[in-house]
């Protein structure tokens, strides 16, 4: 590192917080970007693949998105709710239209842990229910509340909560008691488990449960198709809100479908979104029906959330993924990625599974015939791939899954550059597992 860049981290450390976490033993600062590189403070040029944790949806520096952003910040940064918004009123349109549930409402805010917010809220003041049911292996953001329903306990640091939880199975198929079963048995006896749950810890009038369609922090976790269809059915018994945090699995990611929920045949009554509409600006909200987003019976604002700028810029963004159609690509581009992953990686004794749908790819490292996690040769694998030219993520509950998620606008050309260099460091890895 030069002085500088040392002079940087030191200066970090100071003043950041000892928990805020940081790539790399040598820690980026990541200066410049365009389309799907991204340049550091010492020049060096990287392929990303992990797109600001699955923020840069469209790419950086993308020119329909920076104009409507240099434009509208030349009119107005910012105005309150207090004030009819035009971008706002707009993009609240599309996205209600996008959802697919009807006669949708939407509000905005300033990210996915204050969407997830909201939307317990929500829930639990139309239900008069503090009771909240959610997965295991889940994750849904950094406040208080948002904590209370993260079943990952390496995201948790607190037991306190203003709500009663209880979590459910979720679909890891890898590390589940149930994972033997085929998808339908599997599915079935989680849809017990959760009506189990229900009879067994709870008073009976559950608010809502919350459940990401792919457990993102958790390691691109995929449940089969129609397993929340199956959940949702209980819940509608006893009539339970359906909560589907989109916001990793959103605009088109999963390729297959616009939403991750759309796997499933269910209709949320709720979703909350952020990450890749924005492109990188702060910007999150929920939708759901109407009379349920309604049901507040008090008066709110929000100071920040659908402002101008970040309005002006998500529209534009949103314009552009359906407008090249990014979900075409994620589900062509990243079937192909996984596809010569498992080609290539897929019998190392290292890797216990390669997993995803669209551009969110999982691969969850191991000891060589175990299941034992091995987040030493994720990070191996990390490093490596830097060196290499290419960033990427972990996650998992036990920070033992790389997690590949590039900006839905790449390359078939860019993601063979990241499968050879991800080959490479899988088959290192391997043989540093192996004792070789």
């Amino acid at each position: 590192m030069t002085s500088s860049h040392s002079e940087l981290l030191s200066r970090h450390r100071k003043v950041m917080p000892s928990w805020l976490s940081l790539y790399y033993d040598e820690p980026l600062e990541l200066v410049s970007g365009e389309g799907r590189h991204v340049c550091d403070g010492q020049g060096i040029t990287y392929l990303d693949f992990f797109g600001g944790i699955l923020t840069t949806s469209t790419g950086y520096n993308v020119p329909e998105v920076v104009d409507a952003i240099r434009d509208q910040a030349g009119k107005m940064l910012h105005t309150s709710t207090l004030y009819l918004i035009r971008p706002m009123i707009e993009l609240a349109e599309r996205i209600a239209e996008l959802s697919t549930i009807p006669d949708a409402k939407v509000f905005f805010v300033s990210s996915g842990t204050e969407a997830v917010e909201t939307a317990l809220m929500l829930a639990c003041s139309a239900r008069e229910s503090n009771q909240v049911l959610a997965l295991r292996n889940s994750y849904h953001g950094r406040s208080l509340t948002a904590m209370s329903v993260t079943g990952n306990r390496s995201w948790s640091p607190s037991g306190l909560s203003p709500l009663n939880v209880s979590f459910v199975q979720n679909g890891n198929r890898l590390r589940s008691p149930l994972g033997h079963l085929s998808d339908e048995e599997f599915t079935t006896a989680c849809a017990r488990d959760l009506r189990d749950v229900i009879e067994t810890t709870t008073s009976g009038d559950v608010a809502c449960m919350i459940a990401e369609p792919v457990q993102g922090v958790g390691g691109f976790v995929v449940p089969p198709d129609g397993f929340f269809a199956a959940m949702k059915d209980v819940l509608d018994e006893y009539g339970i809100l359906f909560i589907s945090d989109e916001v990793q699995t959103g605009w088109g990611r999963t390729g297959e479908h616009f939403w991750g929920f759309q796997a499933h045949d269910v209709q949320p009554d709720l979703l909350t979104f952020a990450k890749g509409l924005g492109n990188g600006l702060a910007i999150g909200g929920v939708v759901g029906r109407g009379e349920l987003v309604d049901s507040v019976r008090a008066s709110s604002i929000s100071t920040f959330g659908g402002n101008p700028l970040s309005s002006a810029g998500a529209l534009a963004n949103l314009d552009y993924i359906v407008s090249h159609d990014l979900q075409a690509n994620a589900l062509k581009v990243g079937n192909h990625l996984r596809g010569q992953l498992q080609a290539n990686c897929g019998e190392l004794g290292v890797v216990a599974e390669i997993r995803g749908k669209g551009l969110m790819i999982g691969v969850e490292l191991v000891d060589p015939g175990t299941l034992t996690p091995n987040p030493r040769a994720a990070q191996l694998v990390l490093e490596a791939c830097r060196r290499g030219g290419l960033l990427i993520g972990k996650g998992g509950l036990y920070n033992n899954v790389l997690r590949i998620a590039p900006p839905m606008s790449v390359t078939m050309e860019e993601a063979d550059t990241a499968v050879d260099v991800l080959t490479q460091a899988l088959h290192d890895a391997d043989q540093s597992a192996q004792g070789q």
